[in-house]
This record gives structure tokens, C-alpha cells and sequence, in this order.
């Protein structure tokens, strides 16, 4: 008989003990900050919209129990190949252009989880002091990766200097798509990190604003800003294989929330971030 009650006795604290383990384990489930996915990696590179992501976004998550850690690369392609090697979690300074671009050179499956404020491209001056001193012959230097240099050469023609080609796709355009060149300017392209060294060799320079930001050249500097492209609008990056995970959700309701709109709000000093609708 007292055989049979120890058992009945085992059988029940069992019985006690998996149901709290269960409740426990289901707990944690539903939340974030307590299951597997504490620690959120960062993989930056110099320019500003990292450094908005450390100030403006990181405590955010911080409050909600996050470990936000910050890997640094010395440019954006190096921070997308561990992003693709999932070295890192997510990094946020390219465009959706670039991030196409990469994709397509990479065989990468990378995607845009946000839109996130952006630094616009603008014409700044070189030699030549403002838009109407463009004479015959002027010298310009561009960014000379893909998706930056289809956006000087829209710019160049949001300026009136150039034309491009019928049926030119915006996003994509070359040199081989200027139709005219009125004022047979000599376009130059080079690596943009580089550009800002080479300025008095060129009458006007166009630098992307993280370019511009890493230079120390002010952004109200600009003698011509870009409209922005849905394109062009930078993107918090991450691997497709996360896009539905609790911590990818949490960044993105961060970028849209009260306390980080507070925060862009008082550091944005001469409208320097072009803010997006977060589509």
C-alpha cells in the first residue's frame, strides 16, 4: 500500500514539476527580450546613419531588454558579406539600389526590413561657387559604384546640364545614357570615398551624404540636392531568413516609434534627414 501511495506521490510532483516547465518555456516564448534572441549585431561603417542607429535606436531596444552590440567594417561591402554569412544581424547604410546591386553580384538574399531617415545626394562646389558659374568644358566628379552613379547622373540632370536617353531606366543609368551634354562637361568617375581628397581638381563634386558626412563637408553646403528615390531612401538590411523573427520586428517598430521621432526631431539641424514614410 505505501508502495503504491510513493508512486501516486512521484507521479504527481512529475506531473507538477512539467507543467511548470511548460509555463515557463511558454513564457519565454512569447517574448522577445526573454527567449534565445537577446543580442542584436550591428555591423557598421563610417557614415551617419550608424551612428543615428547607436544614439537614436539602440537605447530603444536597450529598454526593451535587448543586448545591442556594434561590429565595425571599414566599408559598406564588407559589413554586407558577414550580414550574408550571418556574422552580423543587420546594418543600415545602403539603399535599396545598392542592396539590389549586391544581391544580384553576390548571389545574397539581403533585404530592406525598413526605410530609415536619409542624408540626400547633393552637388557641391569644386572650383566653381554655384550652379550658374557652369561653363563650357567644367569638370565633375561622380561616384563611381553602380547605384550612386545612376543617381549623380539624374542629378546632373535635374541641374539642366544633361539629358538622358529615351527609355533610360533611372536607376540604372550610365554614361552611355547621356543624350546631350550641353555644356560638354567632362565626367569623371571615381571610388567616393576618394572624392572629397581630389576637390580642387574639379569644378563640382557630387557626394552621397555619407560621403559627405565622413569628409566633415556640411550637408547646407550642398548647391543642389536630389530629389530622393524610393531607391535611394536608405534601408535598415537584413538576411531574408529573419525577416519574420521578434527582433527584426522590434527594430522596425523602433525606427516608427514616439520616443525615436522625438529624438530625430531634436537633432535635425538644417532638415539634414530626409525622413521617409517608413514603407
Amino acid at each position: 500500500m505505501k508502495k503504491n501511495k510513493t508512486v501516486t506521490l512521484t507521479v504527481i510532483v512529475i506531473l507538477i514539476i512539467l507543467a511548470v516547465v511548460g509555463l515557463l518555456s511558454n513564457k519565454s516564448s512569447n517574448s522577445p527580450t526573454t527567449g534565445t534572441k537577446k543580442t542584436i549585431k550591428l555591423g557598421s561603417s563610417p557614415g551617419p546613419y550608424s551612428e543615428l542607429f547607436i544614439k537614436g535606436i539602440k537605447p530603444i531596444l536597450e529598454k526593451q531588454g535587448y543586448h545591442v552590440v556594434n561590429k565595425s567594417f571599414s566599408n559598406l561591402l564588407n559589413a554586407d558579406i558577414a550580414l550574408s554569412d550571418n556574422q552580423i544581424d543587420l546594418n543600415v547604410d545602403q539603399h535599396t539600389a545598392y542592396l539590389n546591386n549586391f544581391n544580384q553580384e553576390k548571389n545574397a538574399h539581403l533585404v530592406g526590413l525598413t526605410k530609415i531617415p536619409t542624408v540626400p545626394t547633393g552637388i557641391y562646389s569644386g572650383n566653381k561657387k554655384s550652379l550658374n558659374a557652369i561653363s563650357s568644358g567644367d569638370r565633375i566628379a561622380i561616384p563611381n559604384d553602380p547605384a550612386n552613379a545612376a543617381r549623380a547622373y539624374n542629378l546632373l540632370v535635374k541641374a539642366g546640364w544633361i539629358t538622358l536617353k529615351t527609355g533610360t531606366v533611372a536607376i540604372h543609368a550610365t554614361t552611355q545614357d547621356i543624350a546631350t551634354n550641353k555644356y560638354h562637361l567632362k565626367i569623371t568617375e571615381l571610388d567616393s570615398s576618394t572624392i572629397p581628397r581630389t576637390i580642387k581638381d574639379f569644378d563640382y563634386i557630387i557626394l552621397p551624404g555619407s560621403v559627405a558626412y565622413n569628409a566633415k563637408i556640411s550637408t547646407r553646403k550642398i548647391i543642389l540636392a536630389e530629389n530622393i528615390r524610393s531607391d535611394y531612401q536608405l534601408v535598415a538590411v537584413i538576411n531574408k531568413e529573419n525577416a519574420n523573427k521578434q527582433w527584426t520586428l522590434d527594430v522596425k517598430k523602433a525606427y516608427q516609434s514616439k520616443s525615436f521621432q522625438k529624438y530625430l526631431a531634436a537633432h535635425n539641424k538644417d532638415n539634414y534627414w530626409v525622413v521617409s514614410d517608413h514603407k
